[in-house]
């Protein structure tokens, strides 16, 4: 009676930890310790027509091998790479502070997230700032904007607010 109770009882005790949801994940945490950090820089709104792409800092910056495969929640904001039909944004760069890969050159690879969203999500403003929640990969990719240390198939996307 004993044998049968215990896989009942194992996954009372589990159901607590399953029902968590995503770590909440700050940027700072994206570098690893040691690593090189640099300062946001000041973004330019000059609304001037822009040269081309000023280089990536530390287009190979070293990543957090430990967060492979965590479910993550991350704050930030979206540069588009691609939009469906319906104009919803299903590919896009992220980033942890306004402006990056648009009015100043990208931040460094361990500080982007490439984003795929086969849902997508509409963006009313750039400077709108959302939450993703995924699973996060550590994977290098490459677009014409910047590489990136780091990716996620998103499972929700929905617009930052302060608690």
């Amino acid at each position: 009676m004993l044998l049968r109770l215990l896989p009942a009882l194992f996954l009372l005790c589990c159901l607590p930890v399953c029902a968590e949801g995503p770590r909440d994940l700050a940027w700072s945490e994206m570098i690893p310790p040691n690593s090189p950090r640099l300062a946001q820089p000041v973004i330019s709104h000059d609304g001037g027509e822009r040269g081309p792409l000023a280089p990536q800092s530390l287009p190979n910056a070293p990543v957090v091998a430990a967060l492979d495969g965590q479910q993550i929640k991350l704050p930030g904001y979206i540069v588009p790479l691609e939009n469906d039909a319906q104009g919803r944004v299903t590919e896009f760069l992220f980033v942890p502070y306004f402006g990056a890969c648009i009015h100043v050159p990208p931040p460094p690879s361990n500080q982007i997230v490439h984003v795929q969203s086969p849902q997508g999500v509409v963006q009313e403003a750039l400077y709108q700032p959302f939450w993703i929640e995924g699973r996060l990969k550590v994977q290098q990719t490459r677009s014409d904007l910047a590489e990136t240390g780091y990716a996620m198939r998103a499972e929700r996307i929905y617009p930052y607010e302060l608690k």
